[in-house]
This record gives C-alpha cells, sequence and structure tokens, in this order.
C-alpha cells in the first residue's frame, strides 16, 4: 500500500471505509442490485399467491361438463374415421356419393378446418407439456438418497 494505507492505516480499515462509502453513495443512487432483488421477490410473492389461489380449485358442475365436453372430439374423431371404413364397406355407393360432395368443398375451406384441428390438438399438447409432473430421482425411494462415504470429505469437515 502506498499513501493511502499510510493515511487511512490498516486493510480493515480501508474496507470499512469503502463499505461507509457505499452506504452513503447508496443513499443518493439507489443499488441496481438491491432493486433487482426486491423485484424478484415481490413477483415471487406474487406468484405464489396466484398459485395458492389456483392450487385445488372447486370444480361446480358446469366445469365438469366442461371438462367432459373437451374429452370428446378425439374419440369422435376415431372413431369417425373408422366408421367412414365400416360404411364405405356396407354402402358403397352412397359413400361414393358422400365423396364426391366432399370434393365440392372449397379448398380455403379445407385449410380452415385444417387450422382448427391444428390448434386444438396443438394447444392440447402445449397445455400438458407446461403442467406434466418434474420426474425427482428421489420420488421412487420415498426421500433423500443417502450419499455415498468419502473418507476424504469426513476428514476434512472434522478438521
Amino acid at each position: 500500500m502506498g499513501v493511502i494505507g499510510k493515511l487511512i492505516g490498516s486493510p480493515a480499515a480501508v474496507t470499512a471505509l469503502g463499505e461507509a462509502a457505499q452506504g452513503v453513495a447508496e443513499v443518493f443512487v439507489p443499488s441496481a442490485t438491491k432493486r433487482i432483488e426486491y423485484s424478484a421477490e415481490a413477483q415471487m410473492a406474487a406468484l405464489r399467491q396466484l398459485g395458492e389461489e389456483y392450487q385445488h380449485p372447486a370444480l361446480s358442475w358446469f366445469d365438469r361438463m366442461v371438462n367432459g365436453l373437451n374429452r370428446l372430439p378425439r374419440p369422435f374423431l376415431a372413431f369417425g374415421t373408422i366408421g367412414l371404413f365400416v360404411y364405405a364397406m356396407v354402402d358403397p355407393q352412397a359413400f361414393a356419393l358422400r365423396m364426391v360432395g366432399l370434393n365440392a368443398v372449397p379448398e380455403p375451406l379445407w385449410w380452415l378446418l385444417g387450422a382448427i384441428v391444428a390448434f386444438y390438438f396443438g394447444a392440447r399438447e402445449t397445455h400438458y407439456f407446461r403442467n406434466r409432473a418434474v420426474v425427482s430421482p428421489f420420488a421412487a425411494g420415498g426421500g433423500a438418497a443417502v450419499p455415498e462415504e468419502n473418507a476424504a470429505l469426513e476428514e476434512w469437515r472434522r478438521g
């Protein structure tokens, strides 16, 4: 240390002087780091509160009915497609007549139908992707895993 060390004294005094200067500076200019930390704490508190509100939603009869209706499109599409194959085998002339009618549907309407189906199943898949459970390696054991013994680490902890 040069001149400053001789004027101020020991390194502890230099550290104390630096902390005092930082405290005085924060009176005039707030610390950006603390502002970010406080903002993150406030945001996490708001998210925790929101999560607690929707942790166990009470489902009314209407909610259960809508949930049931939301489960119908996939079985209808699957069984409807199988039904078309059966219909084609049972009455080929009527099936061919219906297919000619489908051929008359304009192409933009087919694109619209494709977009609706894609968005429906895409939104459904996104919902399940976002709400999937996180698999923990400790879940199967019923608690924390037993760490392996490390003699060097134990000796270091004791010493």
